[in-house]
């Protein structure tokens, strides 16, 4: 533990002209006492640590010392293109190795272009998760992704409903879609590639034997097939409505998904300007809280079930306002 922090600390002055003790102990997560120790260590060992001292003193290494232990690890490596979502890297258990790849390679470029790291970070930054709803990390997403990084067949308790199933799968690749992580993994057998939700695992046994990968999987084209077919799965009710020009705009907003083609395939608007439109939804009920955000600018004209529901809450509104009262 102790030589992989003095290893940090050497690369952590060889990418910088200085650095306070307050800093190295912030990057080191020690005391500024144990900063102190390991530059003393590193001293001895040969490598030319020079404390200035001083309010604006520091430590810095002397004589344009360059360390030799910057190559990266094949971990290192791989964490490194992942280097621009940190949560992600954190809730994988790949943060350590992110931040031991970007020093090595911050102390292995010319000193004009040591900055450009945090250059990046502070001009482009991935928040995965949806507004307001609070990520939670699951518990077994560490283990599931060892097994994805070293090809290794997983067993594992899957929760579907109120049952439990039990698979063994070759875990291809993961992917986090707003805040949910999901794994795209083959059936043991060979069998078909299906796609699973971390949170929903209750176990799983990493022990299994390495598999070989097929070459011509595509994790990035199979999640978008993936993806579609889910969303199409979704939408199996048909609505058709009126819409004024202002509910036209407004549309996008209230629907999930498929409201901009259905305004694409809509019929010229008619003398009052208004379009009628047939909306895919997963439901009436869905249907029913999305376009009321819409109020009076759409009119539903089926199904005849949902027409009646509007129509209902139409009448309540208009008891309601004209009552005066507000209660």
């Amino acid at each position: 533990m102790r030589a992989a922090r003095l290893i940090k600390m050497v690369l952590l002055l060889q990418s910088r002209p200085s650095m306070t003790a307050a800093e190295l102990a912030r990057e080191l997560e020690v005391s500024e006492r144990t900063v102190t120790r390991d530059a003393q260590a590193l001293s001895e060992a040969g490598v030319p640590v020079y404390a200035d001292r001083g309010r604006a003193g520091g430590y810095r290494l002397v004589g344009g010392y360059r360390t030799r232990l910057t190559g990266l690890h094949r971990g290192e490596a791989e964490a490194l293109f992942l280097s621009g979502v940190p949560g992600a890297l954190r809730e994988m258990g790949l943060e350590d190795a992110a931040s031991a790849a970007r020093l090595k390679v911050s102390a292995a470029l010319l000193p004009s272009l040591r900055d450009a790291s945090r250059s990046a970070a502070q001009r482009f930054h991935l928040d995965a998760p949806n507004w307001f709803r609070e990520p939670k990390t699951p518990a077994l997403l560490p283990a599931v992704a060892d097994a994805v990084w070293d090809d290794r067949r997983i067993g594992a308790r899957y929760r579907r409903g109120e049952d439990e199933v039990v698979r063994e799968l070759e875990p291809y690749g993961l992917v986090l879609k707003a805040g949910v992580w999901y794994l795209c993994a083959r059936v043991a057998g060979p069998g078909s590639f299906r796609v699973y939700r971390i949170d929903r695992f209750t176990a799983v046994d990493t022990g299994g034997e390495r598999f070989e990968r097929d070459s011509d999987f595509d994790l990035p084209a199979f999640w978008e097939e993936r993806a579609a077919q889910f969303a199409r799965s979704l939408l199996r009710v048909r609505v058709v409505v009126r819409l004024s020009p202002e509910g036209v705009r407004a549309l996008p907003y209230a629907l999930d998904s498929g409201s901009r083609e259905a305004l694409a395939d809509a019929d010229a608007p008619d003398a009052d300007g208004w379009v009628t439109v047939a909306l895919p939804v997963e439901s009436e009920e869905v249907a029913h809280t999305q376009l009321a955000a819409l109020g009076p600018e759409v009119e539903v004209l089926a199904p005849e079930g949902l027409r009646e529901r509007f129509a209902g809450d139409a009448a309540r509104l208009a008891r309601l306002y004209r009552s005066g009262d507000g209660a």
